[in-house]
């Protein structure tokens, strides 16, 4: 499990820094990871205060202008 999770990370993470193509994957990958944020969020009351960084934050964004 931890693998996957890694993996996420590691996508999204060569995404913002050019090291791959902002593509399809890295948008699904952002999904995974903004869901199982909320899930942590919901969990417990201390991680309400924890978010992305701008620039996945406008990765996001980016998504949402396209759909």
């Amino acid at each position: 499990m931890i693998g996957k999770d890694s993996n996420h990370c590691q996508v999204v993470s060569e995404s913002i820094t050019g090291k791959r193509n902002v593509d399809d994957y890295t948008f699904a990958s952002i999904d995974v990871l903004s869901e199982r944020l909320g899930r942590i969020k919901k969990f417990d009351g201390a991680f309400a205060g924890i978010s992305f960084s701008p620039e996945v934050q406008k990765l996001q964004r980016r998504v949402m202008a396209m759909s």
